[in-house]
This record gives structure tokens, C-alpha cells and sequence, in this order.
């Protein structure tokens, strides 16, 4: 099984990615948000990819994330009745995985209803099934943020707690924080946890 792929970005549209990893090159469906992150890169630079590969008798089909959180949102998805990779791209592609977990929490059937391709049912039916998953799931779904985030929440973290705050005090400041503004650096959000301490 793959888990990632990293490599050169040898074609980029919004549907699908080409990654070239050592002359070898890995067709990838992504969503709009990972296209965004992929853009930022810019095509020929080199890129990383969370992989979820789709086997079937006919295709054997790979998606592609910018991060490990996008691509648990789409496994949480394709496991609803109803909703297959292509319908999880598009709720993905109309939805950062934060406000996709927010609008489970918050019982909010008109976001679903909104994306292409979901009716009113399957729009019910994402909600009552994923409600108690994504509360399983929602340390890394909705209090980490993407792998950046998590690496200046760890540092942040690991800052405040040299500076003599409690682990737990330090990590609910943080928490707080970053879910409120993951684009935090690490010095802000030091700065910032320090305030409410």
C-alpha cells in the first residue's frame, strides 16, 4: 500500500496531479484544496502527497492530500452509503476539513446540501454517520491543523512548558489558539498563550 508520494510536479490541474517520482510518474485525483496547496508550490518543484489508492476490477485509482487530515476526511466519507471518492472530492473541494468537521459537530445539513452532487438524504446521512466518528477522530481532525500547524503547536508547546507552565494549562491555551488561527507561528502563538496564562 502507498502512503505517500513525494516528487517533482510534472503536471497540475484541478482535477488531477502528476507527480514524477524518479522518472516514474504517478497520476494523482486530488481536490480543490489540494490544488490550491499544489499551486502555491508551483509546477517542476518538488511536492508531497498523502496517497489513498481505490483498487477496482476495471481501475486502480490513487487520490492524492496536501495532508494526513484531508485524506481522513475522505476515508470517513467514502464510508457513508451513498458517497463515493468522487462525491468525498467534491465535498473536500467545497470545504476546508476543519469547517467539514464543524459542519458534522454543528448538525449542519445545508453545507452538505450545497455541494454538487449530494441530495438531501445523503446530506442527512453524512451527518448521522460520521457525527460520532469524527468525535473519535476530532484530536487530529479538528485540534491538530495541517503538519505545519502541528509543528508549531508542538513547539509552542514545548517552549511554554520550559518556561514553567503546566503541560495541560500550556496545551489548553494553545488548543484554544489554534483552532481559532492555525496559520499561528510559533512565536505568536507563545506570545499569545503567555496573554492568557
Amino acid at each position: 500500500m502507498i502512503d505517500y508520494i513525494k516528487g517533482e510536479i510534472a503536471e497540475l490541474n484541478p482535477a488531477f496531479a502528476v507527480i514524477d517520482n524518479h522518472g516514474m510518474g504517478f497520476m494523482l485525483n486530488i481536490s480543490l484544496s489540494t490544488y490550491d496547496v499544489l499551486s502555491q508550490i508551483g509546477q517542476g518543484k518538488e511536492a508531497k502527497l498523502f496517497v489513498h489508492e481505490a483498487i477496482r476490477e476495471d481501475a486502480h485509482l490513487l487520490y492524492g492530500f496536501s495532508s494526513k487530515k484531508e485524506r481522513e476526511a475522505f476515508l470517513l466519507l467514502i464510508t457513508v452509503s451513498g458517497v463515493g471518492p468522487n462525491i468525498a472530492r467534491m465535498v473536500l473541494s467545497s470545504m476546508s476539513v476543519d469547517d467539514f468537521s464543524r459542519a458534522i459537530a454543528g448538525n449542519q445539513v445545508a453545507v452538505f446540501k450545497a455541494v454538487k452532487g449530494v441530495g438531501a438524504k445523503t446530506a442527512q446521512r453524512i451527518i448521522v454517520d460520521l457525527k460520532d466518528k469524527i468525535k473519535l477522530a476530532d484530536t487530529t481532525l479538528l485540534e491538530k491543523a495541517d503538519l505545519a500547524t502541528g509543528e508549531n503547536f508542538d513547539e509552542a508547546l514545548a517552549a511554554l512548558v520550559m518556561l514553567g507552565f503546566t503541560q495541560q494549562a500550556s496545551q489548553k491555551a494553545l488548543k484554544s489558539l489554534f483552532s481559532s488561527n492555525p496559520a499561528l507561528t510559533v512565536e505568536q502563538a507563545i506570545k499569545q498563550a503567555l496573554k492568557m496564562m
